[in-house]
C-alpha cells in the first residue's frame, strides 16, 4: 500500500502529508475547478477506486450521470413500498480485502447469507400423496447427497468428490486475482535486469500449478471445455447436470455445450462471504446498501461524490497527457489522473479523443463482444409462490426453499441448449432459463408485511430480434407474459399475485445503466 501511495503522489505531485491534511480541509458540496484524480461512474468499482484514492491522500471526485449512486448495484423503489435490486441482485464476488481495507461493516454493510443455496423444482406429476421431486442444495453435505439420490445413487456418491475437486481449483486460481499479472513486456523487450525483477511476477501463477500438480491437464479442461463434458464426467442425473450447468451461462450469450462455458462456472463458484467460500447473499437493504457502504468509506475520508453530473468528455493537453474532465453541463474540472469505471466503450470511444488512440486499439474496442441474453425483471408480490414441488407453510411464512436461486425450466441441459438456439435464432426463448430470488425471505425491510419481491434473471433474449422487430413495450410485456405463465406452471397462483412489475430487456439495461448491449459486465468471456 505504501508503495502505491508514494506512486501516485508522484503522478498528482503532493506529498502524503499535504494532501491527507487537504482532503479534511477542502471537502465540500459543490464542484471544484481541480482534483488529484476524477473517476468517472460511481459504479461499485468506481467508488472502490475513489475509496482507496482518497484513503491514500488523494483528492478524489466521483461523478455520476444518474440521480443515485451505485451504478448496478442499486436499490430502487421502482413500485411504491417494494425496494429492488434493480439490476445486480446478489452477492458474493466482490474481494474480501476490500471489506477489511474499507472497513464496509462498519460503514453498515449487512449481509444475510444463504443455507439452503439452490432449489430446482421439477416441472412433472405427483403421485398419489407424494409431490414433484426437486433438488435443494446448500453446505450440509449429507443432506446434499440425499437430495441427489433421489435423482442418482451414483451422483450422490460422486458429489463429494467433484466438490472437493472444484475446491482444489479455485484454492489454485482465487489467489491470483489479487496479485498483479505477469510482466510479459518486460519479458520481451526489458533489460535482463528488468527480466530478472519480472520474474517475480511468475512465483503466483507457478504457486497455483504446484497446488493442481499432475492434474494440471484436466483441470484445464474446465477452462476451455464445454461445461456439459465435464459434468458428464462427473454424473448421470440431468436435475443435477442442469442446476450445475446455470453457474456455466448465467449472463452470458454461451449453451452448456459451447466450449469454454466452464470457465463462466468456474468464475461463479469462485466467491464466498465472510469468510466462507462459495457464499452468496443477500445484502440488507438491497445491493444499493453496499455501494452506499462504499461510498460512506470513501467521503468519510474527504472524497466528492456528485450524482447528475454526466462526464462529456476526457481532457488531452498538447502532449497527449490526461488534464482533466469535461462536464455535459460544460464546467471543466482539471486532474491529473482520471479512471473511469464506464465501460471500455464508452470510455474509449466516446469520452476519450481520437486521435490520441492507435486505430488499431479502437478497432479492437469497437469489436468487443458485449451480447448479452438477459431480461431481468422485478416484480411485487402479495404473497410468497406457492410450488407444487414444495408447498407453503400454512400462514405463509418463508420456508428454506425461498431464500434460494430458484431455478426454472432446468429440468435437463437440453432445455438450456435449446433456450440457447431460439435466441441464436433472434427470438426470445420459448422456454426460458428462469433464476428467481426473493431476497425479502430474508429481508423484510424490502417490502410491506406480507408482501415480497422476487428478481427474475432470466435468458435468453437477444438484444436484437428477428424479423426486424423492436423490443417495444408490446414485445416486452409478450416476453414477460411468457415467463410468468413459466412460473404458474411450477408454482399455480403466481400470477394472481403480482402487484407490479419493471422489464429491463438487453436494450433497457444498456439505456438505464450503461451497459453495453445490456451485458453485465462490460466485456463477455469468450471461450
Amino acid at each position: 500500500m505504501a508503495a502505491s501511495f508514494r506512486g501516485l503522489s508522484r503522478v498528482v505531485g503532493v506529498s502524503p502529508r499535504l494532501a491527507w491534511r487537504r482532503v479534511h480541509s477542502e471537502a465540500g458540496g459543490h464542484v471544484k475547478a481541480e482534483y488529484d484524480a476524477v473517476v468517472i461512474g460511481a459504479g461499485h468499482n468506481g467508488l472502490v477506486a475513489a475509496a482507496y484514492l482518497q484513503r491514500l491522500g488523494v483528492n478524489t471526485a466521483v461523478f455520476e450521470r444518474r440521480h443515485v449512486i451505485g451504478g448496478a448495484a442499486v436499490t430502487e423503489e421502482i413500485i411504491p413500498g417494494f425496494k429492488f435490486s434493480r439490476a445486480s441482485y446478489l452477492l458474493s464476488l466482490l474481494r474480501p480485502q476490500i471489506y477489511t481495507d474499507l472497513e464496509l461493516k462498519k460503514h453498515g454493510l449487512r449481509l444475510h447469507l444463504r443455507n439452503p443455496h439452490s432449489f430446482t423444482p421439477m416441472l412433472e406429476e405427483g403421485t398419489g400423496s407424494k409431490v414433484p421431486r426437486s433438488l435443494l442444495l446448500g453446505t450440509d453435505m449429507a443432506e446434499n447427497q440425499k437430495q441427489i439420490a433421489q435423482f442418482s445413487q451414483k451422483d450422490a456418491q460422486a458429489f463429494p468428490r467433484y466438490e472437493e475437486y472444484m475446491s482444489r481449483l479455485v484454492l489454485a486460481i482465487d489467489p491470483l486475482l489479487d496479485v498483479a499479472p505477469v510482466d510479459m513486456v518486460a519479458f520481451q523487450h526489458d533489460s535482463l535486469l528488468q527480466k530478472l525483477k519480472a520474474l517475480s511476477t511468475l512465483k503466483p501463477l507457478l504457486k497455483a500449478g504446484c497446488i493442481l500438480g499432475a492434474q494440471l491437464p484436466q483441470y484445464y479442461q474446465v477452462f476451455t471445455a464445454p461445461i456439459t463434458k465435464v459434468l458428464d464426467q462427473w454424473f448421470e442425473s440431468e436435475p443435477l447436470k442442469a442446476t450445475l450447468a446455470t453457474d456455466a451461462v448465467i449472463g452470458a450469450m454461451t449453451s452448456p455445450h459451447t466450449p469454454g462455458s466452464g470457465y463462466v462456472l468456474l468464475h461463479h463458484v469462485m466467491g464466498g462471504l465472510e469468510g466462507i467460500r462459495g457464499a452468496w447473499g443477500y445484502v440488507q437493504g438491497g445491493m444499493g446498501a453496499l455501494s452506499d457502504a462504499i461510498a460512506s468509506s470513501a467521503t468519510v475520508h474527504g472524497a466528492s461524490i456528485f450524482t447528475e453530473k454526466t462526464v462529456a468528455k476526457v481532457q488531452v493537453n498538447s502532449e497527449g497527457r490526461v488534464q482533466g474532465v469535461v462536464l455535459q453541463d460544460g464546467l471543466e474540472v482539471r486532474s491529473k489522473v482520471v479512471l473511469s469505471s464506464a465501460s471500455p466503450q464508452v470510455t474509449f470511444l466516446k469520452l476519450t479523443p481520437q486521435e490520441w488512440l492507435p486505430e488499431a486499439f479502437i478497432e479492437r474496442i469497437s469489436q468487443l463482444n458485449t451480447q448479452s441474453p438477459v431480461t431481468k425483471i422485478n416484480v411485487a408480490v402479495d404473497r410468497l409462490p406457492n410450488f407444487l414441488a414444495a408447498p407453503n407453510a400454512p400462514r405463509g411464512q418463508p420456508l428454506p426453499h425461498h431464500q434460494c436461486s430458484i431455478h426454472l425450466n432446468c429440468e435437463n441441459t437440453l432445455l438450456l441448449h435449446q433456450a440457447f438456439e431460439d435466441a441464436k435464432g433472434g427470438l426470445p426463448s420459448h422456454r426460458p432459463m428462469i433464476e428467481l430470488c426473493i431476497p425479502s425471505s430474508l429481508d423484510p425491510t424490502l417490502a410491506p408485511p406480507g408482501c415480497h419481491v422476487i428478481s427474475l434473471f432470466t435468458q435468453y433474449t437477444p438484444y436484437t430480434l428477428a424479423g426486424g422487430k423492436i423490443w417495444d413495450e408490446q414485445e416486452r410485456n409478450a416476453y414477460t407474459d411468457k415467463v410468468f405463465e413459466c412460473i404458474e406452471a411450477y408454482a399455480p397462483g403466481f400470477k394472481g399475485s403480482v402487484v407490479g412489475r419493471d422489464i429491463l430487456t438487453p436494450p433497457d439495461l444498456e439505456r438505464v445503466f450503461g451497459l453495453p448491449g445490456g451485458g453485465q459486465k462490460h466485456v463477455l468471456e469468450e471461450g
